[in-house]
């Protein structure tokens, strides 16, 4: 016989008692199971193993799957905010159950649901009616960079999105190596500036992003160019763009996050002078 831990594992970490007893699992070796602490009983006829994500047992024990956010991390992709509460998908007709108080997210959109982690296209489409524009598109091109996402399941996202937003679909590219990168082209292009993208400039290197002929654009991540090491290697690479003529404007994650004016002037300045 399966052991019931094992069954679960295959489920995704969460599994219903009658799933389970497909496999032969009864009630009375599940009921051993959680009594022995070799599983948990989530709620009444959900099981999931002790090693279960702590987020995907409480989606499921509010009787859906865990999405935007939350479920973005799961999925290992670029999120630009963290959900401070469960954000959980119940489908187009369940209903929410709280087992505690709570003031958990519930989207009741259309579509197949199981308990666990909602599958990523399912989660980038929440992301955009549960977080906007920006958080969408940058969750976009990580998945798309980190090949989560491919061809087939881009055209299906964006049908999945109302009319007027499919263009940031369209805008999306694989080659984004960061999501500060993703805002950052984004941003600019709604004003209406067109960067080019992973340009390569002899005795520079690849810089993130050229606008015009002169100006560079890089972005430093918060988990990158940290120490010294890493500071005098840009500081090598902005000196060689600027004896070949460029000026290089350098912004980090809390510039372009929370200081997004600053940015932005220092971009169009920049394009006046050059």
């Amino acid at each position: 016989m399966l052991q019931p831990a094992l069954l679960i594992s295959h489920e995704g970490g969460i599994a219903r008692g009658v799933r389970l007893q497909e496999f032969g699992l009864s009630r009375r070796v599940l009921s051993e199971a959680v009594k022995d602490g070799t599983i948990l009983r989530v709620r009444p006829g959900v099981f999931a193993n002790v090693s279960t994500d702590r987020r995907l047992v409480a989606a499921a024990e509010h009787g859906g799957a865990l999405t935007c956010g939350g479920g973005l991390r799961l999925h290992g992709i670029w999120t630009l905010q963290d959900d401070l509460v469960p954000h959980v998908w119940l489908g187009g007709t369940g209903r929410v159950h709280h087992p505690r108080e709570c003031t958990c997210v519930g989207h009741f959109f259309g579509g197949t649901m199981r308990l666990g982690l909602a599958p990523l296209e399912i989660v980038l489409v929440h992301v955009f009616h549960c977080h906007g524009d920006e958080a969408f598109f940058a969750a976009l091109e990580s998945a798309l960079r980190t090949g989560r996402i491919r061809a087939a399941a881009k055209d299906r996202i964006r049908r999945r999105l109302p009319a007027r937003a499919r263009w940031l679909v369209d805008l999306a590219r694989n080659d984004a190596d960061s999501g500060l990168e993703s805002l950052l082209r984004l941003r600019l292009h709604v004003l209406g500036i067109r960067l080019v993208c992973q340009v390569d400039i002899p005795t520079v290197g690849r810089v993130d992003f050229v606008i015009g002929d002169r100006l560079i654009l890089e972005v430093d991540g918060k988990e990158n160019h940290d120490g010294g090491a890493h500071r005098h290697k840009d500081l090598v690479r902005d000196a060689a763009a600027s004896a070949l003529g460029y000026e290089t404007l350098r912004f980090d994650y809390a510039q372009i996050v929370h200081d997004w004016q600053s940015v932005e002037a220092a971009v169009v300045a920049a394009l006046v002078r050059t």
